[in-house]
């Protein structure tokens, strides 16, 4: 009896060393995921101050993003050669190959151009909503109305200002993307590694209770069914 009960403290004693260490490297890796979402935020903010050369980054970014796309693809195009889809697979890489040559060699005129779809986009899908929730009616008729509203006052004044709102446009709403994600991330993190500390102060609270207060809390359900 006194082995068996030897034994099971020492399995449980290792089960509760591996359950803390499982739960300090949860708690690291969230940290680590509001660490990044610290820096995607500090990144953001940058770029809202620094518009311009946002931009640039962004067409450089995306411009490299197609060409090495582009390259993948045709190679893998090439290893299955012999199948049905194989020039098509070679247009549409050489499509991304030429694309993202274009946007590295004209990084302002290529920014120029998705400033004009985004506003086009912008306009056009603001327009659709509007008239869809004229027409439909339905609970969320006032969301539609301003959302659609909305749109079409933000392509109006892309449209306004285009050219020159291509020196901004792309960098503005690449930074905004990059601000939301890292708050988002960082009240992830935050939050996981709360959740963790309060799980952690019930299990340390039930240790100290030790096993007279479980014996006292088993007595008392059983006086309760006993009277039930």
């Amino acid at each position: 009896m006194g082995a068996d009960r030897s034994g099971a403290a020492a399995g449980s004693g290792a089960s509760t060393e591996a359950e803390g260490k499982d739960r300090k490297q949860l708690k690291r890796g969230f940290g680590l995921l509001a660490v990044l979402g610290a820096l995607l935020v500090a990144a953001g903010l940058i770029g809202l101050l620094y518009a311009g050369f946002a931009t640039l980054t962004t067409m450089f970014l995306f411009g490299w993003l197609l060409l090495a796309g582009g390259l993948v693809g045709l190679v893998q195009a090439f290893q299955s050669r012999k199948s049905n889809h194989f020039w098509l697979a070679v247009v549409v890489a050489a499509i991304n190959i030429a694309a993202g040559f274009v946007i590295l060699r004209r990084p302002g005129a290529s920014a120029e151009a998705l400033t004009m779809f985004a506003a086009l986009f912008f306009l056009i899908g603001g327009l659709f909503r509007l008239v869809g929730g004229l027409v439909v009616r339905g609970t969320n008729l006032w969301v539609n109305l301003v959302q659609g509203a909305f749109g079409i006052l933000l392509g109006f004044l892309i449209l306004a200002n285009w050219p020159s709102s291509s020196l901004y446009v792309i960098g503005t709403f690449f930074s905004l993307a990059l601000l939301f994600d890292g708050l988002s991330l960082v009240l992830l993190g935050m939050t996981a590694r709360r959740i963790l500390g309060l799980v952690r102060e019930d299990e340390v609270a039930d240790a100290t209770a030790g096993p007279g207060s479980a014996a006292e809390k088993g007595s008392a359900e059983d006086q309760e069914r006993s009277h039930n």
